[in-house]
């Protein structure tokens, strides 16, 4: 990597969330050339031919982003490609550079420092936008009290976007702290005050809406008693903030003596009412980009709406739900609920981890998703190119960073012993493979052979510590022999096709230093046709590394159960589980009709049954549906829709040959 691609990214960071409240040229500038830094880097596959392993979280967001895009063009189809919807769509066709962005940051391996203090930048702009904004007035900030203050654009983007980049200042401000940087940890915590106090002067009331919330998802960063203080604290905070602003305050002080809303809240009443009935009218498809438009505009012209509407709200209904509900109906609530609750999904789920940067970090993409959230009930976030922009680059900032920083985190070495236990037959092609990726965790390797008529047991005794060559009692029970031969403390129980790959190596060494579960889950990364699936077949994490005292296996003939001791606690860790479940097609349908009629078999001893051909139908339907479209396998392009329509064909024939066994034993009861 040459040093300008290696610098270039993160100064375009900088200088895009530094200048957002400058000039929304700034940050469209910036992040347009961040994005086309990303595109070459794409073209020269640079990434991948430095071993980067997509993390699947990022595909995922991608989806979100270019999945709201989709919904946006079609609603710009179906409307007949209306000039204004075209302006709306280009608006909304930023989102489509999110995957250059995040090639860009993840190449040069952004780290939780620089995010921060890019994003430490975004209150240091509105700090100076005030300081210049009171100069020309000559210091006199009591003309600036008596006004809505902007910083020179829109005060409502203004206002939002200083008070958000004020508290992801303060997260900022504590990650330098406790990472012992104490000059810039107090120079952080006043920038980030600063900008919350002076986005107040914006006279925003979703600010005071969403302050609350944003203060809140703080709270983990913060020790226990801490927290306590701080759900003491934060409703002070609010009434304060309430207090000081005239226009909030007048608004709270009317609707308690009764009164009537003030005219910028009746006239958002108002308009998401006739947004509303536009969903209503066209639940499906909205009426379109710029359907929306022509609707408000006929409304005033029959004197069904306000005047006023044409100078606020002929462009967008003030609220992201109901734009998107009246301009793209179901798919546009579906499209804004996507690009809102997956970044919010994927962050939360590490606010509360060890790791200093990751915790800083997920704390800070929670703020940004809800921060538009609460920012979205009352104004058309994604409708704004200042707001879309700033969306699209902290998120793929703060992504980029997050998963490098978790790839960096493992680096503790375990001092627990594992044993790996693996049952074969006929695995000649895997089985080194399997044993040398075990190697990587496990003081003990134990094999067990079920009568392999190929290589398997021969080589097996080149890596394993322990091979036996057994009779075959179905999986539960072989594994269970296997276990029962293990001595370490922790097994990790892997089948033949399995590989544990260099970084889940890493991963669950690192947590065996100091475990904090008793049981962990691998995710799966189905590896068939020469395609790696994140989705779909790989949408499971089963269960394959736990504390051996008190564990067995059910004895099931096959999709055998861990049973772990009750109350005891049971992670799911990030590292992929390689999974090459089929050498071919053919191979896929031998093992398919294999496993399908095992299941049959295993159903019939519990006393299942089943009467129709109905059922192992809709279970057929149902487990297509479950794994192309619930676990996003559609992601996985034209392999994901093989998978999944033999996954449901293996659900299918498994309840059929159920059907079957019923019928024949119901037939076998009638002749007795």
């Amino acid at each position: 990597m040459t040093v300008p691609s290696r610098t270039l990214p993160p100064a375009l960071l900088l200088v895009g969330l530094g200048g957002a409240l400058l000039s929304s040229s700034i940050l469209a500038g910036a992040t347009l050339l961040l994005a086309i830094a990303g595109g070459v880097f794409i073209a020269r596959k640079s990434p991948y031919k430095a071993g980067w392993d997509t993390p699947k979280e990022l595909r995922l967001l991608h989806f979100a982003f270019w999945f709201f895009v989709l919904v946006s063009v079609c609603s710009w189809l179906f409307e007949g490609f209306d000039y204004e919807g075209s302006k709306t769509l280009g608006s909304h066709a930023r989102f489509l550079v999110f995957w250059p962005l995040v090639i860009a940051l993840s190449y040069i391996g952004l780290r939780a420092q620089t995010m921060f203090v890019a994003l430490g930048l975004v209150s240091l702009s509105a700090i100076g936008a005030f300081i210049s904004a009171l100069a020309s007035q000559l210091w006199s900030v009591d003309h600036l009290l008596t006004m809505r203050f902007g910083g020179g654009i829109n005060p409502i983007s203004f206002g939002n976007l200083a008070l958000l980049g004020g508290i992801l200042t303060l997260v900022g401000a504590s990650f330098f702290l406790r990472t012992g940087k104490r000059v810039p940890a107090a120079l952080f915590a006043v920038a980030g005050v600063s900008a919350a106090v002076i986005s107040m002067l914006s006279e925003t009331r979703s600010n005071l809406v969403a302050l609350p919330f944003l203060l809140l998802v703080c709270l983990p960063l913060v020790g226990k008693k801490a927290r306590i203080a701080g759900l003491i604290l934060i409703p002070v905070l609010l009434a304060l903030a309430i207090v000081s602003g005239d226009r909030m305050a007048q608004s709270v002080q009317a609707l308690m003596n009764g009164g009537t809303l003030d005219n910028g809240m009746a006239i958002r009443l108002e308009v998401w009412g006739l947004a509303w009935d536009m969903f209503m009218d066209h639940p499906w498809t909205g009426v379109g980009l710029g359907g929306y438009t022509h609707v408000i505009e006929s409304a005033v012209a029959n004197g069904d709406a306000t005047q006023y509407l044409l100078t606020c709200c002929s462009g967008h209904a003030h609220s992201d739900f109901f734009n998107n509900a009246a301009t793209s109906g179901i798919p546009g609530i579906l499209s804004w609920a996507l690009v809102i609750f997956i970044p919010l999904a994927i962050f939360a789920r590490h606010l509360f981890s060890k790791h200093l940067p990751t915790a800083h970090l997920a704390t800070a993409g929670v703020l940004v998703s809800v921060g538009y959230f609460f920012f979205g009930l009352t104004e058309a976030t994604f409708n704004r190119n200042l707001f879309l922009t700033f969306y699209l680059l902290a998120i793929a900032g703060i992504a980029s960073a997050l998963f490098h920083e978790l790839s960096a985190s493992y680096v503790r070495q375990r001092n627990r012993k594992v044993s790996a236990t693996i049952i074969t037959k006929n695995e000649e092609a895997h089985i080194a493979d399997c044993l040398k990726s075990a190697r990587l965790v496990a003081d003990e390797v134990i094999v067990l052979d079920s009568g392999s008529s190929d290589r398997t047991a021969e080589i097996a005794r080149e890596y394993a510590d322990v091979v036996e060559v057994t009779d075959w009692p179905g999986f539960g029970i072989q594994k269970q022999r296997a276990l029962e031969k293990a001595t370490g403390e922790w097994v990790l129980s892997l089948d033949a096709d399995e590989r544990v790959t260099p970084e889940l190596a890493r991963e669950i060494n690192h947590h065996l230093a100091d475990p904090d579960a008793d049981a962990y889950k691998l995710p799966w990364a189905v590896t068939i046709y020469g395609t790696r699936l994140d989705f779909g077949r790989s949408g499971r994490a089963p269960l394959r590394l736990f504390r051996r005292e008190g564990v067995s296996f059910s004895d099931a003939l096959v999709h055998e159960r861990i049973l772990i001791p009750e109350g005891r606690k049971v992670k799911t860790l990030r590292g992929r589980l390689t999974h090459y479940t089929h050498r071919d097609f053919g191979h896929s349908l031998e093992k398919s009709a294999k496993y399908a009629w095992l299941g049959s078999l295993e159903k019939h001893r519990k006393g299942k049954k089943t009467r129709t051909m109905l059922y192992p139908t809709l279970r057929g339907l149902m487990t297509f549906v479950q794994v192309y479209f619930i676990r996003f396998g559609f992601l996985d392009g034209a392999v994901g829709y093989l998978t999944a329509v033999t996954y449901a064909q293996v659900t299918f024939n498994k309840y059929a040959g159920l059907w079957t066994l019923s019928r024949e034993e119901r037939s076998n009861k009638a002749r007795e």
